[in-house]
């Protein structure tokens, strides 16, 4: 059984370098819930004459739910004016997301903030909610295993209270727990309303967790990854939201864009099933 709803991260159609509308087209034609878009693909197409309310229409008539997207904000550098440029770009993507119809987007720690506090983080992130509420599309805390602060789970469950945001929801990615050295055990300390999305992919043994980068991650299944042991986990604290199959490929084995949306869909629910 997979209990879950299946989204599909545009990052894994990358290689065929589609536009946000055939990217939507291939999640909904390959039986996905919805897609993860990136702000990168929309700003494109709005810059192109494109309608996001349009798009929004789009997708509902295909039957695929704008279920998150991915930005790079950085709401939590240490320099003031960089967080004040940050304000900016915030009101400016969450503009275009509102109208797309999109109700969250991954907020990780990108930018400067090797020298900030945790306590410091967490301050900056309510500064970016509450900025965010304007808009009605909410910042999905990300921790990532590289950086240099918010590289693990009980650092974003530690941000995400000393917030005091009260809705704050946290992005859960496999990777990313695995070059941080986050565990399993870390997931008892949520509840399901606390989850925004949860990525999904998986790892080689080789390279190791020390050098092992983004392009590195496999479809689920194919790695040594606890999938199932992650999947059963989740299913205990009863999230019922997306796991959304973030991949960045360096080939795609000779298959069309759908046949591997396809794919990836097939190895997701037979990895994370329950």
């Amino acid at each position: 059984m997979f209990p879950f709803r299946a989204a599909l991260n545009a990052s894994t159609l990358f290689p065929y370098k589609l536009g946000i509308r055939e990217q939507i087209r291939i999640a909904a034609q390959a039986g996905y819930d919805g897609i993860e878009i990136w702000m990168k693909d929309l700003q494109q197409y709005a810059a192109g004459g494109g309608s996001a309310a349009e798009l929004r229409r789009e997708a509902a008539d295909a039957g695929i739910e704008i279920a998150n997207a991915i930005s790079f904000i950085p709401w939590a550098d240490d320099d003031e004016a960089v967080r004040r440029q940050a304000a900016a770009q915030t009101d400016e993507e969450l503009a275009l997301l509102a109208e797309l119809g999109c109700p969250s987007f991954a907020a990780p720690p990108f930018g400067d903030v090797a020298d900030a506090s945790l306590d410091e983080i967490a301050e900056r992130f309510a500064v970016l909610a509450e900025r965010c509420r304007r808009h009605g599309v909410a910042p999905v805390l990300e921790f990532w295993g590289r950086a240099p602060k918010l590289n693990r789970l009980s650092e974003a469950v530690y941000v995400a209270m000393q917030s005091r945001v009260p809705d704050a929801t946290l992005l859960l990615d496999p990777f990313h727990m695995y070059t941080g050295g986050s565990s399993l055990a870390d997931l008892d300390f949520l509840s399901a309303d606390r989850i925004g999305i949860v990525h999904a992919n998986d790892y080689p043994e080789q390279p190791p967790r020390e050098t092992i980068g983004d392009e590195d991650r496999l479809f689920p299944g194919d790695g040594i990854a606890p999938s199932g042991e992650f999947a059963r986990r989740l299913d205990r604290l009863g999230y019922r939201g997306y796991l959304s199959l973030e991949l960045f490929l360096r080939g795609v084995g000779g298959l069309s864009a759908p046949e591997l949306a396809r794919f990836g869909l097939d190895k997701m629910k037979s990895a994370y099933s329950v």
